[in-house]
């Protein structure tokens, strides 16, 4: 959420901020609900004067002075009991619209309608060069007993997927090595809910714009996650850091969930898009500087870069443009992973700077090393994702006979298995 003295001090860049991300939200009209609202505010307390000077004097008065002073005092409390419900009622109306306004993208994010204008920033690896003709993950999967997608909707329905066998064990294999990478890199493991409360989600910002594609529980007011981000960084909510705690970086494994609303008729087979997954996510959360959060991001971007790297699996670094940012980012890189059977790259991973926007909805502070109590700014990566990064794994190492070379970071976490066959 932004602040609203900043929307008032900063209209024309918060209506650029919002039509670069291709957000409709109607700036004037908010400012003109706030504007109404103050003068407001100022006529009650005007009011409340009034009736206090009144009050005092109605014990001095003479009988008849008195009854008719107290018939003034009633009607300036009938007055003001109507103007506080129309500010209640505006400012209600200024928090929903307030939800919905999008951060300005940083100024060195590129314009963009949508993901096909996100810009290439680098590359590693090389797209291997098959001497036969290769499988798709779908097809290796199916052979080598790793999956099993016909009783996986017969138990969920559509997008859902069994990992069997050397399948779930490679799956866990790739989720304990980056685990335990991130937890020698000092990053505190958490355990968490994968059921909050609506608050939660709105103070992420996944509520009120991404609520079609949130699980939610309506008997229990409680949606399911879609990232371990969402708890992660509202488990400080409402509290007052030290700034010597600062930066608080955690991580945590966690299954999540996402309807895929929009998507019909869209990747419907094999493990690409899913409803239920499996995700490590890393937050930071840190003092509020520009300066910090660029080097946390960059952080954060080089542990899923090294874990990819370890895997063996080409990749892409992409900068997010402003049509595919989502409402609070400030700015986005994802990385994209190399996918031989759709010959290019698929997303992976998504490195997001969110500044102030966050920690403001979650009330999430810090009392600084001058005494002055101020707003944390928040960072949140992929780690890794699976099924998804599956897909690459299995089609980069795939062999002319069928099998399947495991990475040798990956050994360890399977046996000592070199290979699945």
């Amino acid at each position: 959420m932004l602040d609203i003295k900043f929307i008032r001090d900063n209209s024309d860049l918060v209506k650029k901020g919002a039509r670069d991300k291709r957000n409709s939200i109607d700036i004037d009209l908010l400012l003109k609900l706030d504007a109404d609202i103050r003068p407001k505010k100022t006529e009650i307390e005007q009011l409340q004067a009034e009736r206090n000077r009144l009050s005092k004097e109605i014990g001095k008065a003479s009988p008849d002075q008195r009854e008719s002073m107290k018939s003034q005092v009633a009607d300036i409390k009938l007055k003001m009991e109507q103007i506080e419900k129309t500010i209640t009622e505006s400012e209600a109306q200024l928090q929903d619209m307030l939800l919905l306004v999008p951060q300005p993208a940083r100024s060195d994010v590129p314009i963009g309608k949508d993901d096909s204008e996100n810009v290439e920033i680098k590359k590693w690896g090389t797209p291997p060069q098959f001497s036969f003709t290769p499988k798709d993950h779908v097809e290796l999967g199916l052979k080598l007993g790793l999956v099993d997608f016909e009783r996986g909707v017969r138990i969920a329905g559509s997008r859902s997927y069994v990992l069997t066998g050397l399948g779930a064990r490679l799956e866990q294999a790739v989720l304990r090595y980056v685990y335990d990478k991130l937890c020698n890199k000092g990053y505190t493991p958490m355990s968490i809910p994968v059921l909050v409360r609506e608050d939660c989600m709105t103070g992420t910002g996944y509520f009120p714009t991404g609520r079609d594609q949130a699980y939610y529980v309506e008997k229990d007011e409680l949606a399911l996650v879609g990232t371990a981000e969402v708890p992660l960084t509202s488990y400080y909510a409402g509290e007052i850091l030290p700034e010597e705690k600062l930066p608080l970086k955690m991580m945590a494994w966690s299954s999540c969930f996402r309807r895929e609303a929009g998507t019909y008729g869209k990747d419907t087979s094999g493990l690409y898009r899913v409803h239920q997954f499996q995700k490590i996510e890393q937050v930071i959360i840190g003092e509020s500087s520009v300066e910090q959060s660029e080097k946390y991001h960059a952080e954060l971007l080089q542990n899923a870069e090294e874990c990819l790297q370890a895997f063996g699996i080409p990749y892409r670094v992409v900068y997010v443009c402003t049509g595919d940012l989502g409402q609070g980012q400030v700015r986005k890189h994802d990385i994209e992973s190399w996918m031989p059977s759709r010959k290019n790259y698929g997303e992976t991973h998504s490195c997001s700077t969110f500044h102030e926007f966050q920690a403001r909805r979650l009330k999430l502070r810090y009392k600084g090393k001058d005494g002055v109590t101020k707003i944390c700014h928040t960072l949140n990566n992929t780690a890794i994702a699976s099924p998804r990064v599956l897909i690459s794994l299995l089609e980069v190492h795939q062999r002319a006979d069928g099998s399947i070379g495991i990475p040798e970071c990956l050994q360890p976490y399977m046996g000592g298995m070199k290979e699945i066959r």
